[in-house]
């Protein structure tokens, strides 16, 4: 008796460890229905950041939205995805270049989850050394996954020069990844390949499109504000008056 006691007491262990260890770099939150936010950390400027990805289950499969940007975490977020709903990652669609969007495209494909960028990204992508998709997209593109609608649009240049966001009309969710910016945020972040001048009538774009998101997903920090908008346009303002100066 004791030594299975002991045994389950050491199972117990394990899985308390395990769970601690995943929960410390990879942090999957249900946003609404089949929709859920997975958020990976990595260190920038000797910071612990959090990058947010979005995946949506259907019934054909998981569409996976970005990848994770600690590389580690490659495979435990298909892991975790087949535990938690018993389907398959079968598609993935990165919103621009950087690494925290794209590092997993090649590790994926080699999977046979299908990866989509847009040409502009791909450009960008073999120009700066990272990771390419299989698939290319000319244009704003339409998908139909199962039950599932969603859209991929190009509002110009803002955080790079290939940043695209991802609408859900029904409902009415905004995957915008890092265009835009948490409410907690005081800055832009990184501007090494932004558009200091246009960032702010791309921002302008996408409220246009889309006036009254339910939703708003940002690529780092806080996500459950629909109010990081408003807030990364104010910034983007702010900054084209400095470079007006």
């Amino acid at each position: 008796m004791r030594i299975i006691i002991s045994a389950i007491a050491f199972i117990f262990s394990l899985t308390n460890t395990f769970a601690k260890a995943a929960d410390s770099n990879l942090l999957i939150t249900r946003l609404t229905g089949d929709f859920y936010i997975y958020t990976t950390y990595n260190l920038y400027k000797g910071d612990k950041v959090p990058a947010n990805g979005m995946y949506l289950v259907t019934a054909k499969g998981v569409v996976l939205f970005d990848t994770p940007w600690d590389t580690t975490q490659f495979q435990p977020l298909l892991d975790s995805i087949k535990l938690k709903h018993n389907k398959n990652v079968v598609l993935c669609i990165p919103t621009h270049f950087h690494d925290d969007r794209t590092g997993g495209l090649d590790y994926y494909r080699r999977q046979g989850i299908k990866t989509y960028t847009t040409v502009l990204t791909d450009q960008l992508s073999k120009k700066n050394n990272k990771k390419r998709a299989e698939y290319l997209m000319a244009k704003d593109t339409v998908f139909n996954i199962g039950k599932y609608t969603f859209e991929t649009y190009y509002p110009g240049e803002g955080h790079t020069p290939d940043n695209i966001v991802i609408w859900f009309r029904k409902q009415k969710i905004l995957y915008g990844a890092c265009l835009i910016k948490s409410v907690e945020d005081e800055d832009l972040g990184y501007l090494g390949d932004a558009n200091k001048t246009a960032y702010a009538s791309t921002i302008r774009n996408v409220q246009k499109k889309y006036p009254q998101p339910g939703y708003v997903i940002v690529g780092h920090g806080d996500w459950t504000n629909v109010k990081s908008l408003e807030h990364t346009r104010a910034m983007a303002e702010e900054l084209k008056r400095k470079n007006r100066k």
